[in-house]
């Protein structure tokens, strides 16, 4: 998530203290105090003694909104009185709005008296063209609708805004004067502060001003760029997050919380009703939004008990523990009835599903006799990766447990186990749930299927629209790629540069090409700035080639003009310069962020700099794109397998948008199960404000004659599909769009809820689910009335263009293959190798480490020790406690890094060569170099220098990234919430830790 609501009282510590180190105009000084259940109140008054020589203002500060109208405001009170109104509200239930919390957050701060007429209302948003800023010249409780009211002002993307600027736009309705200039000069530092400090909503209301007090921000609400805490954490301090008034984290949701925090993989967990029937455990932030929409809109919203994803590959470990908290939840109340639980998901990229279910076959079985007495019937659909083996022991499980488990795989629309679950549509086959994966072509009955909403024969396409990038590349005067096609961003011919160490993903790249047909590979260049140029060795089909890494971007553009396109898998952290410079280079038409997390401010950066060159950004937080038959972007459409299965490797009729990149693979099924398959398919990406909109595809797709129908998958947040709306009414597009906008499930809610995606939430009613899925309704694209109706519709739009003639449909070419990774064979049991390696003491296989058949969970409940370890590892039994304490005397004598490293290696070998001990202490000691012993040397040097100019730690490990210098001594990654590397270095006047 990256725009994060904080305390009123965080946010005006942070406005007080950055204006009075930056601001053109002082504020008075700010008295603030947080009061909450630890509160001390007997030391308040001595560290604050101004509480009790002030007239007071005593009100909650959890994201309630219209406080004053609830009466949550005690104006004008002693001490004693606000304390008094506090306490009798403290950790109290209220229901605000239809809300219902608990109070536990409040803030103090003295009364100021002034006039009405010296309220007055300006707030900052973040929007994706900049900036915009609202000021109204009444502020107050009735200050009304300030869309309508105010008076606005857009500041565009990197631009500054000036109080003479402020003066003129804005304060039109103030009087000439002094507080008028304050007043400019105030909004114009306001503007500053927001932008520095990475605010992506910034509202005071009221703000006071008068010459008699100055400038008082009496109420204000703000909310952060998370994402942006690498960069600016430091200037944030410790900054905590409520969560929206009425949401009180339960103990189960803190604990996915903390394991979530734990792994690389996502776990999210919201309870919605622990008394509800339906239950669901959903793989993917995509997925998850249109099983809740599923349920929510065939009228089952009231009885949706979770909300929640797994999702990144997690282990059997953490699979286990979050399946076994959702039975825990679902099984403390029963229902006559009985319970349901959906254990549904998308087409998987890359996770391995039959391992996944490992866990939650797990959980089921450990807790079958609360799950057969709670009545609970499991439904399972999923594909990916082995599906078919999690699928049978899915189906195993229920037979051995007692428990009516259901199974589907990927030929069962995603959301169809809903309406069976619930009783709504019988099941396709009672006896036998799950059935083999075939890929079906669209039946030639269905070609003479009439439909209620005939689709129109498609008016005469407008001119082809030329892409920003194919302008560029003719005004720059490269002919080859102004060549091609203005509406295309990918051929046969493309040729690519995967930006980072992504060997995974660009064999996967050429394994696609190799199905498609091509000749060359689509990949003609990595680049990794933290190695020497070299060459990486990749397999095309059943051969082998070599690809050049490259360590300066400039060579390899420089060594290989025809790459056009670049797929960025640099970090959130890297993103916006590698980005930047990539743009430089006139060949570049179209540039793929895969990374997540990248800063809003950032992100409209790149935007601005893209489209003054010309340049397609697909992204962030995109798996990519995927253009069937010619490339593909990094893992899209995932493994070999699905790419077959949804014929990708020869293109269709139909090109879809999405924002979710995980549903992207389930429009690729849907889509070939429902036409004759995809032509192009892009997933602009799940942040708020991507490089790329719907409209700019669609375009583009209306363009390209080989596309005949459309598709668009949208979600809550935001206000693009408006956009497509207007391009429908104005005759920009013509072809028939099917299109559904995730998150109808919102309404349920009671409080701002964040769905999976960055940009997946709600500012208005505008941007809810619902009312863009009206408003495309009303414009004239097909908008099924529920997800679930969605591959039908689909289904029925094709098969009218087929009646029509629009489409003709071809024979199937033969189904390509390519050879299989052994590595991944040997995971799904094809083949066996003899062991090279055979070791009796330690085993590290399965979800535990195991020394001599001690699991390392109990070598550290019994406390064994390094002695202990050394034992098992050793004499492979335990030994007695004397014997354990005399083996680590011995290493408490003889510490070193042990007989492994070269050194050591070395001595050994010289030893047993027959040498003597002088000869074989000086093998080992010439061994010593920058990678071993002489690392330390090194490290102690770039410390020392850092130490000398005064950089803090997080200063000098972005200084060595940027300038593509390893620090010595620092090779192991280590999981951390805050920071990728773990060192030891030094501040001015005590360690750092």
């Amino acid at each position: 998530m990256s725009q994060k609501s904080i305390y009123e009282f965080s946010g005006k510590q942070l406005l007080a203290k950055w204006f009075s180190q930056n601001a053109k105009i002082a504020l008075p000084d700010t008295k603030l105090v947080q009061i909450t259940p630890e509160t001390d109140w007997s030391t308040l008054t001595e560290k604050h003694p101004w509480l009790l020589t002030q007239p007071l203002v005593a009100k909650p500060d959890q994201l309630i909104k219209r406080r004053g109208k609830a009466g949550l405001i005690k104006l004008n009170a002693s001490w004693q009185q606000a304390s008094e109104w506090i306490k009798e509200r403290m950790e109290k239930e209220i229901a605000v709005e239809g809300v219902h919390g608990v109070l536990d957050h409040f803030i103090v701060e003295p009364f100021q008296p002034h006039a009405q007429s010296e309220e007055f209302y300006v707030s900052i948003i973040s929007v994706r063209e900049g900036d915009l800023v609202y000021f109204y010249h009444e502020g107050g409780v009735d200050v009304g609708d300030v869309d309508e009211k105010a008076v606005k002002l857009l500041v565009r993307i990197d631009d500054t805004l000036s109080a003479q600027t402020v003066e003129e736009k804005l304060l039109v309705q103030v009087a000439a004067g002094a507080v008028r200039t304050r007043l400019a000069q105030f909004i114009a530092d306001l503007f500053e502060f927001y932008h520095t400090m990475f605010f992506s909503y910034l509202e005071i209301n009221p703000l006071v001003v008068s010459n008699e007090h100055g400038i008082v921000p009496l109420d204000l609400a703000a909310k952060l760029d998370q994402t942006a805490e690498f960069e600016v954490g430091e200037k944030w301090g410790k900054m905590e997050w409520p969560a929206p008034f009425g949401r009180r984290a339960t103990r189960e949701e803190r604990y996915i919380q903390s394991l979530d925090e734990k792994t690389g993989a996502s776990l999210k967990l919201t309870v919605l009703n622990p008394n509800g029937r339906v239950w669901t455990m959903v793989a993917g932030g995509g997925a998850s939004v249109v099983y809740a929409d599923t349920i929510t809109d065939l009228g089952f919203g009231h009885e949706l008990s979770n909300y929640g994803e797994y999702s990144g590959d997690p282990s059997e470990a953490l699979t286990y523990e979050y399946a076994k908290t959702i039975i825990d939840l679902m099984t403390r109340t029963q229902r006559p009835e009985g319970k349901v639980l959906i254990i549904g998901g998308g087409i998987a990229n890359f996770t391995n599903v039959a391992e996944t279910f490992k866990g939650i076959v797990r959980a089921l079985t450990g807790n079958k006799d609360k799950l057969i007495a709670t009545g609970v019937q499991v439904w399972v659909r999923r594909g990916g990766p082995n599906y078919q083996q999690g699928l049978k022991a899915m189906r195993q499980c229920g037979e051995h447990i007692g428990v009516p488990i259901h199974v589907y795989g990927p030929e069962t629309h995603i959301t169809s186990v809903v309406s069976y679950a619930l009783g709504l549509v019988p099941p396709p086959d009672v006896g036998h749930h799950h059935h083999a994966a075939a890929t079906t072509a669209v039946a030639k009955a269905d070609v003479s299927e009439a439909i209620a909403n005939p689709v129109p024969t498609p008016a005469p396409a407008p001119a082809p629209l030329t892409p920003r990038s194919a302008a560029a590349a003719a005004a720059t005067g490269d002919g080859k790629a102004a060549a091609k096609e203005a509406f295309s961003l990918f051929s046969k011919d493309t040729v690519c540069a995967v930006y980072g160490m992504q060997p995974g993903a660009v064999q996967n790249m050429l394994d696609f090409d190799h199905v498609c047909g091509r000749k060359t590979p689509s990949v003609s260049a990595m680049i990794y700035p933290f190695s020497g140029n070299h060459f990486q060795k990749f397999y095309w089909g059943a051969s082998e080639v070599l690809i050049p890494v490259y360590q300066k971007m400039e060579e390899a553009f420089r060594r290989h003009p025809a790459i056009d396109t670049l797929v960025n898998f640099a970090s959130f952290r890297s993103v916006f310069q590698s980005v930047t410079e990539t743009l430089q280079y006139s060949q570049i038409r179209t540039i793929a962020i895969i990374a997540e997390g990248v800063p809003e401010n950032r992100t409209k950066s790149i935007i601005r700099q893209a489209r003054e060159k010309g340049v397609v950004i697909i992204g962030p937080a995109t798996v990519g794109g995927i253009a069937p038959g010619c490339f593909r972007i990094g893992n899209t459409g995932g493994m070999i397998d699905n790419i077959i299965s949804s014929k990708l490797y020869r293109p269709g009729s139909v090109a879809y948008v999405s924002r979710s990149g995980g549903m992207s693979n389930e429009l690729n099924n849907i889509v070939s199960r429902n036409s004759d398959g995809v032509c192009e398919g892009v997933a602009i990406g799940g942040d708020r404000y991507p490089g790329t909109v719907f409209v700019d595809h669609l375009l583009r797709y209306e363009a390209n004659p080989r596309v005949k129908m459309l598709v668009l998958l949208g979600e809550v947040g935001g206000v693009d599909e408006y956009d497509v709306c207007e391009a429908i009414k104005s005759g920009k597009l013509t072809k028939p769009l099917v299109a559904w906008c995730m998150g109808t499930c919102a309404s349920i809610f009671a409080y701002e809820v964040q769905f999976g995606h960055a940009g997946a939430l709600a500012r208005g009613q505008m941007e809810t689910a619902a009312a863009k899925n009206a408003a495309m309704r009303a414009a004239g694209a097909h908008v099924p009335k529920s997800f679930e109706d969605f591959g039908s519709t689909i289904r029925q739009v094709y098969t009218q263009l087929v009646k029509q003639g629009t489409i003709v449909e071809t024979a199937e070419p033969d189904t390509p293959t390519i050879p299989m990774d052994y590595s991944w064979a040997q995971k799904l049991g094809l083949i066996r190798k003899p062991t090279s390696f055979i070791t009796t003491v330690s085993d590290e296989r399965g979800e535990e480490l195991v020394y001599a058949g001690v699991p390392i969970s109990r070598v550290f409940e019994e406390d064994l020790g390094v002695g202990g370890v050394i034992a098992l590892l050793w004499f492979k039994r335990r030994l007695p406690r004397y014997a354990t304490k005399f083996i680590e005397m011995v290493l408490m004598l003889c510490a070193d890094h042990g007989a492994a490293v070269a050194g050591a290696h070395n001595t050994i070998v010289t030893t047993r060569a027959g040498k003597d001990l002088i000869d074989s202490l000086v093998a080992g000691l010439m061994t010593i170099g920058p990678r071993f012993g002489g690392a330390i040397d090194g490290a102690a040097q770039q410390f020392s220098q850092s130490y000398d100019k005064g950089w803090s730690p997080k200063h000098f490990v972005n200084e060595m990234r940027n300038s593509g210098e390893l620090i010595p001594g620092i090779g192991h990654r280590v999981k951390s919430v805050q920071v990728g590397l773990t060192f030891l270095a030094f501040e001015h006047d005590k360690p750092y830790k």
